[in-house]
């Protein structure tokens, strides 16, 4: 039997569409294989297409990712690491998840709000998914 040495981090927010999304794939990236990383949703509505074009301009695919329920992961996962990225998912999110000393709240707007023309709202993806890049890279200078 083998067993992994990775951390499990999940990241949750409301609709597992964008913030929760970028994160997921943006720890991958920069964390490398320390990391098995994992995002679900209070109410997932779906990966947003403008995600998926987000983080193709910085190289990035969410290709083999889901929006998933965070129901999902209740049972039989083993999370080193919680993170919400939106109050809706604090207020929501298990209690004994949020109790934990591995529980990180990480505020971000939901870029799936955003309205306007296509640009318009790629403006509020992309400054969204700039500040959780810095957000990780910043965090992963602390885990050493």
């Amino acid at each position: 039997m083998s067993y992994s040495t990775k951390t499990k981090v999940i990241f949750i927010c409301t609709g597992n569409s964008a913030r929760s999304q970028m994160a997921e794939a943006l720890l991958r990236h920069h964390g490398g294989d320390r990391y098995e990383v994992f995002s679900a949703g209070v109410e997932p509505k779906g990966i947003h297409p403008l995600s998926i074009k987000a983080m193709t301009e910085k190289g990035l695919s969410l290709a083999g990712q889901s929006s998933d329920h965070l129901d999902q992961y209740l049972n039989g996962y083993d999370f080193g690491i919680v993170v919400t990225v939106c109050s809706n998912a604090e207020e929501s999110c298990p209690r004994s998840w949020l109790q934990a000393q591995n529980h990180l709240h990480w505020l971000f707007d939901d870029p799936a709000a955003a309205s306007g023309t296509e640009e318009e709202k790629m403006i509020v993806f992309r400054r969204v998914r700039d500040q959780i890049e810095q957000k990780i890279v910043s965090w992963l200078d602390t885990q050493n």
